[in-house]
Order: C-alpha cells, then sequence, then structure tokens
C-alpha cells in the first residue's frame, strides 16, 4: 500500500493540487484492494459511527467513521499519504499568508489534534445506491483542519453504478462559482482541499472557498474511501 503511494508522481500531482485546486492520480488502489475496502462495509467492528445521510440533510447514502485502531490499510494510506501532503500543505499557508506549519509525520499531526480534543478518527467509507448523492459540504470537525484530504472510488463506473460524479465548487470574491466533475476510475485517487486554497491574483494569491460533494448517482452501487487527516472533536 506504501509503495503504490510513495510510487505516484508526486512532484505532478503536487503541481496540481497547487495550481489546479484538485490533484487526480490513476489506479491509486488495485481492484483486490479496493474489494477488501468495500468488504469491510459489513464488519460493524471496524467503525466507531454510522451517519445515515437523509436523517441530517447531508444527502442520500450513508458513511461510517473507522474506530481507532484503524485497520492496517487505512493508517498506511493516512500516513503514507500525509509524508507527501505536508509539505504542499506548509506550501498553501505560505501563499495564503498563515502562520500554521504542518509537521513531517502524521503520527505528530494527529498528537497536536489530540491536545486541541479532537481525538476522534476520522477516516470513513461511504456508500451511494440508485439515487444517492452527497449535497457540497467541507469535511470539518473542530478548530484544526489539515488542508487537503483525499478520495478514492471503490466501485467500477459503468458496470458497478453510474452517475455519481465527484464534484468540486469553487468560490472566489466577486466572481461566480465554478464547478468541476472529476472523472475517477475503479481505484483511482482524488486529492482536494478541506476549506479553501490560495489562487494566483495580479497582487500575489488570494483565497478561493471550495466545497465538494457526489451527483445523484443513477443506477447500482457506488463506494468511497474517504482519508480526512484531522481526527474530530
Amino acid at each position: 500500500m506504501i509503495d503504490a503511494i510513495d510510487g505516484l508522481d508526486w512532484p505532478a500531482l503536487g503541481a496540481d493540487l497547487l495550481e489546479r485546486g484538485h490533484a487526480r492520480a490513476e489506479g491509486a488502489l488495485s481492484p483486490e484492494a479496493c474489494a477488501a475496502f468495500r468488504a469491510c462495509w459489513e464488519r460493524d467492528g471496524l467503525f466507531r459511527r454510522r451517519i445515515v445521510m437523509e436523517r441530517h440533510g447531508y444527502g442520500e447514502g450513508a458513511y461510517a467513521y473507522f474506530a481507532d485502531p484503524l485497520p492496517a490499510p487505512v493508517l498506511a494510506l493516512r500516513e503514507g499519504l500525509y509524508g507527501h501532503l505536508a509539505p504542499l500543505a506548509n506550501e498553501a499557508m505560505v501563499r495564503l499568508g498563515r502562520e500554521a506549519r504542518y509537521p513531517v509525520t502524521h503520527a505528530d499531526y494527529r498528537a497536536g489534534c489530540h491536545a486541541a480534543g479532537q481525538k476522534k478518527p476520522t477516516p470513513l467509507l461511504l456508500r451511494y445506491r440508485e439515487g444517492g448523492y452527497n449535497r457540497l459540504h467541507r469535511d470539518l470537525y473542530g478548530e484544526l483542519a489539515f488542508p487537503f484530504q483525499a478520495t478514492f472510488l471503490l466501485s467500477q463506473p459503468g458496470t458497478d453504478f453510474t452517475g455519481g460524479e465527484f464534484l468540486l465548487v469553487e468560490n472566489r470574491m466577486r466572481m461566480q462559482a465554478m464547478g468541476e466533475a472529476v472523472p475517477l476510475g475503479q481505484g483511482d485517487m482524488v486529492v482536494f482541499p478541506v476549506r479553501d486554497r490560495p489562487v494566483a491574483g495580479k497582487r500575489g494569491h488570494v483565497r478561493a472557498e471550495m466545497r465538494h460533494g457526489v451527483s445523484r448517482v443513477r443506477s447500482g452501487e457506488r463506494f468511497t474511501l474517504g482519508i480526512i487527516f484531522h481526527d474530530a472533536a
């Protein structure tokens, strides 16, 4: 799992993330790994909480937060991705003129979350069936929030499901919102901002607010794995 993440083209992914607002990596997970993650859905003991989205106005579908200790593959993805994303997060903070800086290891970052009272793990599995969708939102769980997160598509588009496009919407000051559907295949990863991102302007960088969601699934069943790096209060 770590070798697959380390083997990605991180210079290109980093440039896309900082300049375009998201980065996509094809085949970051094997079909076998996708199937193993999907199978976790039925194992209640792996999760600390399940959410039915309709009950909260979030959309239609369900998701479940993994419990501590995280399953080894989830932990490996979280720690491996963080090592590559922390320098990019620090560069984003410089561009935004913020003082926040992120340590080299995820263990050190998580210790800071725990010191701030954010102790609940946030990696999660999401399942959408026909008619399911996720409204535009941000995954914020407390005062601390790592600037980026990752999503892996675990199902095969066109075979397991249709519809269900991953959506990003950007809002810049004094501009109309801009939306983008990011095409994903099974095993593909997309990394994107949690809350906002720096955008180059005439006088340096300005802040663009970001939200993400999923369009309505027209048929079948769609699973994704979400890797969020800050813990929840």
